[in-house]
């Protein structure tokens, strides 16, 4: 633990203020420049804050008042969210994919009085919705075209504002930081919208405070590590990555292009990092059917090594080591293959940590096996992001951990996991009835998961409440199971949805790997156009068919897929069957494929 768990922080400023004068020569941030990577260190990042927060202060920001922001994750997000709450505000997140329509949506619905963007592109979604955004006074810019009107401005003006006012108030913004609550709001994120309009959730200064100094309770991560952050800022999981930072002191790269993820990652090679499953099992796909590609004798070195390597990750989850023959079998393994997956995280792993949806275990058992961990976490948005975790020191593959020290987790009478703690919600903005539907009256959030506590204290989820299938048989069934079987089994698949809901046995939706299964059909002389005409293809069909066959013999029958179809492009945050963070949204794809769906059990009975 350590010594800054004990220091109480009343806000995120607080807080912030303490870790700049503590370490302020230390490197806070590193940010991309070419090939380079520039540092910031905490002194000069809090002047720029400073500046921010005291423009907004010259602005007329009033106190828990909202200011979005709509930008990818850089340097400047995390500047600019921390000059809000310095100044009283309150940080609304906006996802830079969302439509000008849904931009207009979240900031209408917080009433925010000002929004920071990222550059025109973003400022020109404000632009087109400008008259629908009655509260919104001034957009700020990260990177652009300040207005002939003054209601865009850039950072640097808004900086060079507060510097002013600043030399006229000497002492606003510190009264303003100082009398900052630990109940006042800090940030409202939106919910992904998976179900719905998405929801505002009100996160408090202290729920920042408390998910902080929890995890830095734990002992697992320090101010020696190196973070990289490339998650959306605009999400709750990356927001707790933030705060960590700022607590431990841990210095950390910046980046949200993640099409350089992997470019990236060779040059900081970071210690640790946080990441959603699909980044793992993009990574998975591309190492497996990489293998196979090379075929003969290489191929048979890496399947002989993944062996070895499965042998040595089931010694260290029973807490033990390997030795002997074993031992030097690894060695060679390590050599021979694992270092080269290794290298392509940077090769300085100690761990990795993957939430924002379910990671399939014979992914995390396949990572293990080439020695990188990746520990399971467990949070909503509406807990703050980080609510249980798997430890480096005590993992089970398969769960998502304890809980942190100081949430507590039970299970209801229907199987829903319920958590109560200082990281939970102060409920949704403006939305009484929902927060009463979601939130007990004794402080306990119904998480809309199901789930067990094994008798070692680990938390795992089986699925989501409303998406469990209840077949007309009667028999229940966890969509995710078969979902993250064929996923983990197959490299020639991307999405999976399976349905099933009162129908006479379960069927599925399934999207191709269009690099996997492109080099496939290409190798056996079968020619196509484009993703659509690729997954067409008979060939293709009997391929996949072969993968869930496969998995359908692992599973009692009610639990198969019986039928399946492979759909004409990939479920994306583009064609809107994807949230901002990656989660499928089962609705509109079932809607959108009602009639594919309801052609599979047509002249069908149901079981009685």
């Amino acid at each position: 633990m350590n010594s800054q768990t004990n220091t109480s922080f009343k806000s995120v400023p607080d807080m912030w203020n303490y870790r700049v004068s503590s370490t302020p020569d230390a490197t806070a941030m590193m940010y991309r420049q070419g090939d380079a990577w520039p540092t910031i260190t905490w002194r000069q990042a809090d002047d720029r804050v400073k500046n921010i927060a005291n423009g907004l202060l010259a602005f007329g920001l009033n106190a828990e008042e909202r200011c979005g922001i709509l930008a990818n994750t850089s340097c400047e997000w995390i500047l600019s969210d921390v000059g809000i709450v310095s100044a009283g505000g309150a940080c609304t997140t906006v996802y830079p994919s969302n439509t000008a329509e849904e931009c207009q949506y979240i900031l209408d619905n917080c009433e925010a009085v000002l929004c920071f963007v990222e550059n025109d592109l973003q400022a020109a979604k404000i632009l087109e919705e400008r008259a629908n955004l009655p509260h919104l006074k001034q957009v700020v810019v990260f990177d652009g075209t300040p207005s002939d009107d003054g209601f865009i401005v850039t950072l640097a003006q808004l900086e060079e504002q507060g510097k002013a006012f600043a030399a006229q108030h000497p002492h606003k913004l510190a009264e303003v930081s100082g009398s900052i609550q630990p109940s006042h709001l800090a940030t409202l994120i939106y919910t992904s919208g998976t179900t719905g309009k998405p929801k505002g959730v009100m996160l408090t200064h202290d729920a920042w405070v408390y998910e902080a100094q929890a995890i830095d309770s734990l002992g697992i991560i320090s101010s020696d590590d190196t973070q990289f952050l490339f998650l959306p800022l605009s999400h709750v999981f990356a927001k707790v990555m933030q705060v960590i930072m700022i607590h431990m002191g841990v210095p950390t790269a910046v980046d949200g292009n993640i099409d350089r993820l992997i470019e990236n990652l060779g040059m900081v090679k970071p210690t640790w990092m946080g990441a959603v499953p699909r980044v793992f099992e993009k990574a998975y796909n591309k190492i497996v059917s990489g293998a196979k590609e090379t075929g003969g004798a290489k191929l048979a070195i890496f399947n002989w090594s993944r062996s070895v390597g499965s042998q040595v990750s089931s010694l260290r989850q029973q807490g033990k080591e390997p030795g002997g023959l074993l031992s030097m079998k690894y060695a060679i393994a390590d050599k021979l293959v694992f270092s080269k997956v290794k290298q392509v995280f940077g090769g300085r792993l100690r761990f990795l940590i993957s939430g924002g949806a379910p990671l399939p275990k014979e992914i995390a058992e396949f990572f293990h096996a080439c020695d990188i961990l990746i520990l399971e976490g467990y949070g909503l948005s509406e807990s703050s992001a980080a609510s249980c975790i798997n430890l480096p020191s005590d993992f089970k593959f398969g769960t998502v951990g304890r809980p942190l020290p100081g949430t507590e987790v039970k299970v209801a009478d229907d199987g829903e996991l319920l958590m109560k703690g200082r990281g939970i919600m102060k409920g949704y903005y403006k939305r009484d009835e929902a927060t009463k539907e979601t939130l007990t009256d004794d402080g306990w959030l119904r998480t809309g998961d199901i789930g067990t506590v094994l008798d070692s204290g680990h938390v795992k989820i089986t699925d989501r409440k409303k998406e469990l299938i209840i077949t007309a048989g009667g028999k229940n069934v966890a969509p995710a199971h078969f979902q993250n079987l064929l996923k983990a089994r197959s490299t020639y698949v991307s999405g999976v949805l399976m349905h099933g809901d009162k129908r006479n046995f379960c069927s599925a939706l399934v999207t191709i790997n269009e690099d996997t299964v492109g080099k496939w059909a290409r190798d056996n002389g079968i020619a196509f156009k484009d993703y659509a005409d690729l997954s067409s293809k008979p060939e293709v069909h009997a391929l996949i068919e072969q993968d869930i066959s496969a998995v359908n013999s692992e599973l009692p029958s009610y639990e198969q897929v019986k039928k399946f179809a492979l759909l004409p492009e990939d479920f994306s945050v583009e064609n809107g069957m994807l949230t901002p963070s990656m989660k499928t949204k089962r609705r509109i794809i079932e809607n959108a494929y009602q009639d594919v769906l309801d052609g599979f059990y047509e002249g069908t009975v149901a079981s009685i």
